[in-house]
């Protein structure tokens, strides 16, 4: 027979010890939950300045395999450049969520767009981005396309688009798409009314 002192201590030692497991698995997942977050979030710009306006977003859909016109208003800031980060921002909102119909890897950004001339723009992606796109033939051509739909249909003026990663040229988005080539717009035009044909 165990004397009564020796089950009481059994017991408590055993209680400490699940206390401890508890504690140390909530430790833990509250650990690993800022990383996530942190991984997941976007720097937040402040609001623009400018009045609402209607524009033009060419969302695309995996599951189709096309690029659709999307109305959207958003604020949007009187300088062109300005502009132009404004809409590929209100894309990449679109991209980000979690019901998204193309989605992008956590942490893809449009770091900044540049207007080299009046006619040709410079799209600088983050390392994020392309690292975390899907590899295959129609997610990039769509991903590619959607970006300079949404520039050229809403910024007068713009005719050609570069992409750039991290501020260097690439050659592809994720193995595919072709990133070493400067686009025009009637050619992204011409492509995305074959994806509207299929």
């Amino acid at each position: 027979m165990i004397p009564r002192y020796l089950k009481i201590g059994i017991a408590v030692m055993s209680l400490a010890a699940l206390m401890m497991g508890y504690f140390a698995g909530r430790e833990r997942r509250l650990a690993r939950q800022p990383e996530t977050a942190a991984a997941y979030s976007r720097p937040v710009a402040p609001p623009p300045s400018g009045a609402t306006e209607q524009v033009t977003l060419y969302v695309a859909y995996d599951d189709p395999g096309v690029l659709l016109p999307q109305a959207s208003v958003i604020p949007l800031s009187g300088g062109r450049q300005q502009r132009a980060e404004e809409l590929l921002h209100a894309l990449m909102d679109i991209y980000m969520a979690k019901s998204s119909p193309h989605p992008f890897g956590p942490g893809a950004d449009v770091r900044n767009v540049y207007l080299v001339d009046p006619s040709l723009a410079v799209i600088d992606l983050n390392s994020t981005f392309a690292g975390g796109h899907r590899s295959g033939i129609l997610v990039e051509e769509l991903t590619v396309v959607s970006l300079i739909e949404t520039l050229t249909s809403n910024i007068p003026g713009i005719t050609r688009v570069k992409i750039l990663v991290n501020g260097k040229e690439q050659d592809t988005l994720a193995g595919h798409a072709d990133l070493s080539r400067i686009y025009e717009a009637a050619s992204a035009g011409d492509l995305f009314n074959q994806m509207q044909a299929q």
